[in-house]
């Protein structure tokens, strides 16, 4: 099959810095020798930490279910400095039994749980430790607005909706504690910056103006009942939880507002780096880790952004000279961004060809991969009260959301690399199969790495090309807008937060290298702003798994199979790009053992 690479992606993966090619907390590969190994009292013990841990995080933050999905806490998480400050003495015990630990005792399997847990729990650690939580919000997301994700989870039977109005009840409570840690991080100088906060209240008041409870999100769970639940109790629960909204929500959200505008943007900081805050450098390295799961400076990150961006440029300009246009890059540029062909006259237009380009990926699918996932996604618009500053789409387990806002900014040559992403075989795709690893913990299974997450749906865009899924050179271009949109963002990203750019420079270096529309160019430059370092895993993951793939199929040769391939990179689930090299290496060496004839096995 021919490969998706070309020889400078080749040239760029190989020549990135040691700290990025190797691992640096090399996980136990599956070799047979390992896998034999009896389980002993230092598996026994790890196993009854994370156990226990686990269970014990999912009820501080509120995401115990009771097994069919449903859930069984009755009020929203305590966010207090108290309980963060429980929350991180839980942690360093939990670190110090970890270290306690013969590691050379462990399974081969533990080995890798190791390699992903620990990081897991430092990560959790580190953000108390540095009061991440004094800054609950950013450009793109927010703690109020994660509210109502709290709608989509299943409603089966009355006590559901108990547990529900009993949360809402609890949302005046949650708002305080969050406002009196934003308080507490603006008298430090650690906030979102000023100049990206304006308009940013305008999901807080969507609610806080509304004078009928039933207009608001979270009123859609008492729309459509279960006819399970008798009628007579159908109305007790409406009635109950109209009240909670009245009385308890859209009050919380007219404090929030209030605090909001007359306190936290006068007092935001003027800054944009995350270095010019108290402690910014420990904290933008700490985030870089996070995200990334690599040990890399920002310099060495935004050198390797600075070459991708020369490649992916080469390649948009000979489309641009395919197809013979009369005039320069930035022409072509202003070409797409503003001609009539290119957009979507109504959401239902947007919608309708999404769906389209994900059963065409259906087609094809198989060929690609196998097993499939079980478990499907829908297609959804995205909340009228968080569209105006949400990205494009977003997608994940069972949903896929399409930003239908502002159409002229949602050009349909981009929407083939979005869909990949964000449904099919990119983050729902990838989501359903993790959730049904079932022999994995639970740590692994419900936990999501960005650099792996993103890192695979960037790859699946690109995987696009090979499925056949673009079908004109603009779709073609809007792929490759996409993937410069990635590469641009580590220049950017690191640019703001290290090297001291302003927000101008961060616009015009996106606005000048991507076909991306002004309201998505302005919309991203605040969240890389806001949110450091989050938009640094998506590239450098694909880089690494695109180096992957380039290794397998030069040791392979014919017997390169690519949904084996694709296999060793899935049934891990979500996994730090250290352990993911170890795997894909073990999957190698195990393909090339193999009897001549046999596909390449995967690793058990």
């Amino acid at each position: 099959m021919k490969s998706l690479l070309l020889p400078a992606l080749v040239a760029t993966a190989l020549a990135l810095p040691a700290a990025y090619a190797a691992p640096s907390q090399p996980a136990a590969a599956n070799t047979p020798s390992t896998a034999s190994m009896p389980r002993s009292e230092a598996d026994a013990r790890f196993e009854a930490i994370y156990t226990a841990e686990w269970a014990w995080r999912q009820a501080e933050f509120g995401r115990g279910e009771d097994g069919t999905g449903s859930e069984t806490r009755r009020g929203l998480p305590d966010v207090g400095p108290q309980a963060q400050a429980a929350r991180l003495a839980r942690w360093e015990e939990v670190l110090a039994e970890l270290d306690a630990i013969d590691t050379d005792a462990l399974s081969a399997e533990n080995r890798i749980n190791l390699a992903i847990y620990r990081p897991q729990v430092e990560n959790l650690a580190d953000n108390v430790r540095l009061r991440s939580y004094e800054m609950p919000f950013n450009s793109d997301s927010s703690f109020w607005a994660n509210l109502s994700f709290m709608t989509r989870r299943p409603f089966h039977t009355a006590a559901d909706y108990e547990a529900y109005i009993a949360r809402l009840a609890d949302v005046p409570r949650y708002f305080d504690q969050q406002i009196g840690n934003m308080r507490a991080g603006l008298a430090r100088g650690f906030s979102v910056p000023r100049a990206v906060l304006d308009g940013r209240d305008v999901s807080v008041a969507a609610v806080a103006d509304l004078d009928d409870p039933t207009q608001a999100t979270f009123w859609s769970p008492f729309e459509r009942m279960p006819p399970g639940i008798p009628a007579a109790e159908q109305e007790r629960l409406r009635a109950r939880g109209r009240a909670a909204i009245e009385s308890a929500v859209i009050p919380a959200f007219g404090n929030l507002l209030t605090f909001f505008r007359n306190e936290y943007v006068p007092q935001a900081r003027t800054t944009l780096a995350a270095e010019a805050m108290p402690g910014g450098e420990a904290f933008y390295r700490q985030q870089i880790r996070e995200y990334t799961t690599l040990h890399l400076s920002p310099q060495e990150i935004h050198d390797i952004g600075l070459a991708e961006v020369a490649r992916i440029r080469a390649q948009m300009q000979d489309i641009i000279d395919g197809l013979d246009f009369d005039g320069d890059f930035d022409a072509f540029l202003t070409f797409l961004r503003t001609d009539p062909q290119f957009y979507a006259r109504t959401p239902e237009e947007l919608l309708h060809r999404a769906a389209w380009i994900s059963k065409r990926v259906d087609g094809v699918i198989g060929r690609y991969f196998d097993p499939l996932p079980r478990g499907r996604f829908t297609i959804v618009p995205v909340p009228d009260d968080i569209a105006p500053f949400w990205t494009a789409g977003r997608g994940g387990m069972g949903t896929y959301w399409l930003n239908t806002w502002d159409l002229p900014s949602r050009p349909m040559y981009n929407l083939p690399a979005l869909t990949l992403h964000e449904s099919d075989p990119g983050h729902a795709f990838q989501a359903a199969l993790a959730r049904e690893q079932g022999e994995q913990p639970a740590f692994r299974r419900d936990s999501y790495i960005s650099a792996y997450g993103e890192g695979w749906g960037l790859y699946v865009e690109k995987l696009g090309e090979e499925m056949g899924i673009y079908e004109t050179p603009y779709e073609h271009f809007g792929r490759l807008t996409y993937e410069m949109w990635r590469a641009a963002r580590l220049v950017i990203d690191t640019g703001v937060h290290h090297k001291g750019w302003s927000r101008e420079q961060a616009l015009a270096f996106l606005r000048d290298n991507t076909a991306l529309s002004e309201h998505e160019v302005t919309t991203e430059v605040d969240r890389y702003i806001s949110w450091p370092a989050q938009a640094l895993s998506y590239k450098l993951g694909e880089i690494a798994i695109v180096r992957l793939r380039a290794e397998a199929e030069a040791a392979l040769g014919e017997r390169f199979d690519i949904r084996a391939f694709h296999n060793a990179v899935l049934r891990e689930g979500s996994v730090p790009l250290p352990v993911l090299e170890q795997q894909i290496r073990a999957f190698i060496a195990a393909a090339k053992a193999a009897p001549a004839g046999e596909s390449a096995p995967v690793a058990p």
